[in-house]
């Protein structure tokens, strides 16, 4: 056979040969087989972000940061005005007494070493549409009160003023320029930054002392977790005293306008019969009521937290809303109520 005939047969075999192991399916990897690759180049850490700087501790400078600071610890001096007044000397005194500090009521050497800001006093607060829906103005009589479906804040200012607990004289001075008869969302305040921060431990009674117009919150040992000031009754004779309990807690309670209650209201005597006056910041009791072992009897918050400690109710003990709110969270059925004179 010709040489160049023997050379194409042999290419023609290697070619077909090729063909055929093309077609079959190639055997998996196994691991061993697999050949060993470079490991990848190591990500590149991302920078390094700081973090903001934690506050440190710091003297009380004012009136105004000790109102605030003792606000958080659970000892509140009524609405905060920046102010050394009554309630708040007492509500220092009452916290010196419970860290073992001699009573002064004063911000003395001692005081400023244990009583130090822990943030800062001041903060922005955003008004928000939410807040917006949450104004409007009440109605004046008992009657309109009744046909209202809630009783909101009358104003931006009441509003903002109840939520930092401040006066309304300090929110003004602390934002001056605000026409706050035309707030809208959005619009950025500067408020105490006054919220408690109430340890997380099983209370044991409430005790409430007719003649400092104080009311406090103790646990097992006697430490107060609570102090707040106090309406009470403008009659003697309506002060109960001793032990009571706590049989009934409501949130946003509606409230009930008995006009025999009410003698010196005119309108009290022309309506004849009972409302049914709707929640809210704006209710006659406020935002929460904590009903007593005695009828008629209770803790209730206000729509006037200024005048709290400073007037007389008809019979129960009225708190600030916001210090009512704070005891709501507080207190359970059956808890005892201690009244002293």
């Amino acid at each position: 056979m010709p040489c160049r005939l023997i050379a194409l047969l042999w290419c023609a075999s290697l070619l077909a040969a090729s063909l055929a192991s093309a077609q079959e399916p190639a055997a998996p990897l196994r691991p061993e087989d697999t050949p060993a690759q470079e490991p990848d180049e190591q990500p590149t850490a991302p920078e390094d972000t700081v973090a903001a700087p934690a506050f440190e501790p710091q003297p009380i400078k004012d009136w105004l940061e000790a109102q605030v600071e003792l606000s958080r610890r659970g000892f509140s001096c009524g609405s905060i005005d920046g102010v050394r007044g009554l309630q708040t000397a007492t509500t220092l005194k009452a916290w010196q007494k419970n860290e073992g500090l001699k009573e002064t009521g004063e911000l003395d050497r001692d005081t400023r070493e244990v009583l130090k800001l822990t943030a800062p006093a001041l903060v922005a607060y955003t008004f928000t549409a939410v807040d917006l829906a949450s104004i409007q103005p009440v109605p004046p009589t008992w009657l309109e009160k009744s046909q209202a479906d809630g009783l909101r804040y009358n104003t931006a200012l009441e509003l903002v003023s109840e939520r930092s607990r401040a006066n309304p004289k300090l929110i003004t001075k602390l934002n001056p320029g605000i026409n706050w008869d035309h707030v809208l969302p959005g619009a950025v305040f500067t408020v105490p930054a006054a919220e408690p921060a109430i340890p997380e431990v099983k209370v044991s009674r409430i005790n409430v002392f007719l003649a400092e117009h104080v009311l406090e919150v103790v646990d097992a040992t006697g430490r107060v977790l609570l102090h707040c000031p106090v309406s009470i009754a403008r009659n003697v004779e309506k002060r109960p005293v001793g032990e009571l309990h706590i049989a009934v807690v409501a949130p946003d309670p509606n409230y009930t306008f008995d006009p025999a209650v009410f003698p010196e209201v005119p309108e009290a005597a022309a309506l004849g019969r009972k409302l049914i006056i709707p929640p809210g910041p704006n209710n006659p009791v406020g935002v929460a009521w904590i009903g007593l072992d005695r009828p008629g009897y209770g803790i209730h918050g206000t729509p006037d937290p200024e005048k709290v400690g400073r007037t007389e109710s008809h019979g129960c003990f009225r708190l600030a809303n916001w210090d009512a709110r704070t005891l709501l969270s507080l207190v359970w059925t059956g808890m005892p109520v201690m009244v002293e004179e």
